[in-house]
């Protein structure tokens, strides 16, 4: 099986090779140079009509959206390398759930931070921005909650949950959110990015 990743250093692409690494799946890099425009050239536009990285290619077939990708690695081979929970298992609905809440409701709520902080100067509004914050700190606190009753997403063992998962707290330090009011988030955190398969990019 021939599989291609399209992405460039320090983006939605960085998860998606770090999830490569830590499976290790031969692969194929391609950059794409999003500063120069190359994501809206017409060859990429028909592997991934959004103009966005990344797009994985699998025999020439491409996916796109970083989540749908990082599922479909746990799925077809995270299982046989014990990095993703068996189809029909308890553990398999927890890692879907939260690995679509890290991407969906934190991350939702983290886009509207970036905006309110970092976006069009029109749009920044220290007001929406603390609102944001406020409203991440709620679901910080519901991630802190599980990680008191086991050392990783989902139990004993590390999975591409927490790779998935982290990979979105991680990128929502740098916009301000209080991951460090919640311990047991910040300890879980601080394991997932020392994994030698977190030190990937994209490039």
């Amino acid at each position: 099986m021939s599989i291609v990743l399209y992405g460039c250093p320090m983006s939605s692409a960085t998860p998606v090779a770090c999830a490569l690494a830590e499976l290790g799946l031969p692969h194929e890099r391609v950059l794409i140079d999003i500063r120069s425009g190359a994501q809206r050239h017409p060859d990429y536009l028909a592997l991934n009509p959004n103009g966005k990285v990344p797009t994985l290619t699998v025999d020439g077939t491409p996916m796109f959206e970083a989540l749908a990708i990082q599922l479909w690695l746990g799925e077809t081979y995270g299982v046989e390398r014990g990095l993703w929970p068996a189809a029909g298992s308890a553990e398999r609905l927890q890692a879907l759930s939260w690995c679509t809440w890290a991407y969906v409701s934190y991350g939702s709520v983290l886009n509207r931070l970036h905006r309110a902080s970092f976006g069009d100067p029109a749009l920044i509004s220290p007001v929406h921005a603390e609102a944001a914050r406020t409203e991440l700190d709620g679901l910080l606190a519901l991630l802190d909650q599980r990680l008191a009753l086991r050392p990783w997403m989902l139990g004993a063992s590390y999975s591409l949950a927490d790779l998935l998962v982290g990979s979105v707290i991680g990128y929502s330090l740098h916009l301000g959110a209080p991951v460090s009011a919640h311990p047991h988030v910040q300890s879980w955190l601080g394991r997932v990015q020392a994994r030698p398969a977190m030190q990937v990019d994209a490039g």
